[in-house]
């Protein structure tokens, strides 16, 4: 253990990475040290084996975090276990098996050779392929009490849809797809690639694994259409601006075979005549005259729920002061708690005085001690 490099170090990382980094660091590796690139650098061959390794412990959770606590003896790899039980021929079934066992790590390091080299690690783990449909969006506004109520609403969609002709299946009423004889149904078909067995998209049927000998006339073989479609949908109390609601399988079917898509509802939320949103609060302004900040006073204030709650202003209340109304704010999506009502009472002068009013308060200006020149100091921001 004590020659292996820290697996950090031999992606170019840090220990923060996150699993995209980590993917980057590598696809820069398996690019630059392939051996099929590097035929006749033995060294070359070594890094891309090392750096595969790295990232095979790197990007699954539970790996990487016995590797931060305990260093490469918190880890098994048996990677060069089946390395060498392969007689250090990377297309043997042992390595294959090394890969297959991996889960959704192998299913990234797939991913990577994809992408760079147009070829899936072979061995028989990744069966035909039926597209998945495109997800779509539908933006949904809201005011600030339909957000706080939840709303149930109708949405009308345009979308591919599957066939009605075919049934999504692609193919003429009466007919069927049938298996390509390329590919055996696999989708997929294996031939040898320097180092590695590989597995290439069938030519013949694109990764399906069939083959439509008489393509439905309606939709020319792909087995969707475009259709509309009302779809009723529940906005959750409490969504905030720019909330995505996931309506699972809502989306553009796939064809011949293919999972649809999903629908992402986006919320706005419309700007609001008294009430401005922090989380889950709601904060409002109430004005209040000199006499009722002076001798106290109570008032009352409309709630989001359009209900109105009364408030105890405390005699010699200053401008800006803050009071938290609890529970009387924006509901929690999924839960039953609310956040509070934040209401900033402002000090407003009278204005238009008639004489009696002004003579009034020349009188009470006599009885208190007014300073020309006052102290600064520090602003009330409130609670």
């Amino acid at each position: 253990m004590a020659d292996k490099r820290d697996y950090y170090d031999v992606l170019g990382v840090g220990r923060d990475a996150s699993k995209d980094d980590i993917k980057q660091a590598y696809r820069k590796l398996v690019m630059q040290y392939h051996p099929d690139r590097n035929k006749t650098d033995k060294n070359a061959e070594d890094k891309f084996k090392e750096a595969t390794e790295a990232y095979e412990i790197l990007s699954e959770d539970k790996k990487r975090s016995q590797y931060d606590r305990f260093g490469h003896a918190g880890v098994h790899s048996d990677f060069y276990d089946a390395y060498s039980r392969s007689g250090g021929q990377w297309q043997s079934d042992a390595f294959s098996d090394f890969f297959k066992n991996r889960g959704e790590a192998f299913d990234d390091i797939g991913d990577v050779f994809s992408s760079l080299f147009g070829f899936d690690l072979g061995g028989g783990a990744r069966s035909s392929r039926r597209a998945r449909g495109n997800d779509l969006r539908y933006d949904i506004s809201l005011t600030l009490e339909e957000a706080a109520s939840g709303k149930k609403m109708e949405i009308a969609v345009k979308k591919n849809d599957n066939c009605d002709a075919c049934g999504g299946s692609g193919a003429e009423k009466g007919s069927k797809p049938i298996t390509c004889i390329e590919c055996g149904g696999r989708g997929q078909v294996r031939r040898a690639q320097g180092f590695f067995s590989i597995s290439t998209t069938c030519p013949r049927c694109h990764g399906t694994g069939q083959v439509i000998s008489n393509p439905c006339k309606s939709c020319r073989g792909s087995g969707v259409a475009i259709k509309s479609k009302t779809l009723s949908v529940n906005i959750p109390a409490g969504v905030d601006n720019n909330t995505q609601v996931r309506i699972a399988g809502e989306g553009e079917a796939g064809g011949r075979g293919g999972t649809n898509g999903d629908l992402y509802l986006f919320i706005h939320t419309k700007d609001h005549d008294y009430f401005l949103r922090d989380g889950n609060d709601l904060i409002t302004e109430a004005p209040i005259s000199i006499v009722q900040a002076a001798l106290g006073c109570e008032i009352t204030v409309p709630t989001v729920d359009g209900k109105r709650v009364k408030i105890k202003v405390p005699e010699g209340t200053v401008s800006g002061k803050v009071f938290r109304v609890r529970s009387q704010g924006m509901p929690h999506v999924n839960y039953s708690s609310r956040g509070d009502m934040l209401v900033r009472v402002i000090i407003e002068p009278p204005k238009g005085l008639n004489s009696r009013q002004r003579q009034i308060l020349e009188d009470f200006r006599k009885t208190i001690s007014e300073k020309e020149d006052p102290k600064p100091r520090k602003p009330y921001l409130g609670e």
